[in-house]
């Protein structure tokens, strides 16, 4: 309370709150030279301090964090705190793009078809073989975000019972340029 305008009220923050349990941290690689030194202290010493407090609060949490950049590659050229590297990387895990395992594309498209036409209030919509080999096709930079978005726009800006081949085109996916004679418009 009082430690910034507006602030009335004592009210925790993502550590106080994730006591006893777990935070995840997106983009870690992006965060800046300041955020990481005070991440590192909270690591280490297992407390924090509330804006504007005096006092340390104790804190147990699991950490688990999230990149799309190598972050040895950027501790090598002075981006990333070494010791904080070490301290997130307990427990490494390497997802290979999506582009690299498109055997998951088609489980994928079920749940986020099943996802986004609950999420809209529609009826279930199928999606066909063609349009399946489209989206299995696709280069996909923009990784798993890039095929949930995509699906989420072809339920919501589409009709009918099935998605077409034709929605997911239009939506600016360059699919395998068989993808058009393949599905004679389905």
């Amino acid at each position: 309370k009082g430690a910034f305008t507006g602030a009335v009220t004592n009210k925790p923050g993502l550590f106080e709150a994730a006591n006893g349990g777990t935070i995840f941290l997106d983009e870690i690689a992006d965060t800046t030279p300041t955020f990481q030194a005070k991440l590192l202290r909270v690591l280490q010493e297992g407390e924090i301090k509330r804006v504007g407090g005096n006092h340390p609060i104790k804190i147990n949490v699991r950490v688990i964090s999230a990149t799309n950049k190598d972050l040895t590659e950027l501790v090598n050229i002075k981006r990333f705190r070494q010791d904080l590297y070490y301290r997130l990387a307990v427990l490494p895990l390497t997802v290979p793009p999506l582009s690299e395992r498109r055997e998951d594309i088609a489980l994928l498209v079920e749940h986020f078809v099943r996802q986004s036409c609950a999420r809209h209030g529609q009826a279930l919509r199928t999606v066909p073989a063609a349009v399946l080999y489209g989206l299995r096709e696709a280069p996909w930079p923009g990784n798993v975000r890039e095929l949930q978005h995509c699906i989420e726009r072809a339920v919501v800006t589409t009709k009918g019972p099935a998605l077409r081949c034709a929605d997911v085109v239009a939506l600016g996916l360059k699919p395998a340029a068989d993808l058009r004679s393949v599905s004679n418009g389905a």
